[in-house]
Order: C-alpha cells, then sequence, then structure tokens
C-alpha cells in the first residue's frame, strides 16, 4: 500500500508580527533545513514572499519536516537579499528568526540554536521583526 506524502505532512503557520507597512518593499518567509541557514535563499525548503503588507501577517506551509529554522525578511527593495546598512555588516533592513533569535556581534543565527522539532511547530508559531 503506497501512502501519499501529503498524508505525512504537518501544517507549519507562521504569524509575522512587527511589519513596518510603512517602509514597503514585501515580506519573505523562509523555511530552512541545516543546509544554507540562513544566508542562502536559494537553499531554503519553502519560500514565499507576499507585497500586500500589513502589521502582523499568516503564512501556512504543508512541510514533511522533523526539524526545521525559519528565516523571516521585510524585503524593502524587494532584491531578494538582505541589504546591508553602512558598515556593510548588520542589516538595514527587517528581519526575524525561529526561536527568537537575532543579529548579534558574531553575526547571524546558527541553525542549532534556530531550530525548531516538530513539537515545537505544530502549534504556529510567532515571529516579529526587529529593525535596526
Amino acid at each position: 500500500m503506497l501512502i501519499a506524502n501529503s498524508a505525512i505532512a504537518t501544517e507549519l503557520k507562521v504569524k509575522v508580527r512587527n511589519i513596518d507597512v510603512g517602509r514597503g518593499g514585501q515580506v519573505i518567509v523562509m523555511v530552512f533545513g541545516e543546509a544554507g541557514f540562513p544566508k542562502d535563499h536559494d537553499q531554503a525548503v519553502f519560500y514565499e514572499a507576499r507585497d500586500s503588507l500589513q502589521p502582523v501577517m499568516e503564512f501556512v506551509f504543508e512541510v514533511n519536516m522533523e526539524v526545521l529554522a525559519i528565516k523571516v525578511l521585510h524585503d524593502e527593495n524587494k532584491d531578494g537579499t538582505v541589504t546591508k546598512n553602512w558598515t556593510g555588516i548588520y542589516p538595514k533592513e527587517g528581519l526575524g528568526f525561529s526561536n527568537k533569535q537575532k543579529i548579534g556581534l558574531t553575526g547571524p543565527p546558527k541553525y542549532k540554536y534556530s531550530k525548531l522539532s516538530k513539537e515545537q511547530f505544530m502549534g504556529g508559531l510567532d515571529i516579529s521583526l526587529l529593525y535596526p
């Protein structure tokens, strides 16, 4: 007997909060396995961008993953990358990560601190964007 992959998929709801709609652009939610997190957007397992901004937005994905990490980017110039400030190190746009991780002096958060197990993300997640 064959079982379809969708039968084992889990719904992942990501509620993005604190979106500064006055900045324009788009909000992008990326779901990663360990590979590529958080810098290589091409390695995101799921990727959704929306232009119609609201202060709170909800994204829903059907995932077949036991462990994952999430990155949210308020991509103001819609170039698909994190624009840096004058230092070339720190972001100029809003960012949010799973497990309430943040950009720090040592750079972006590491996967091992951002990852969530299926039990942790099954009830849905809230991620607040932080702006410089």
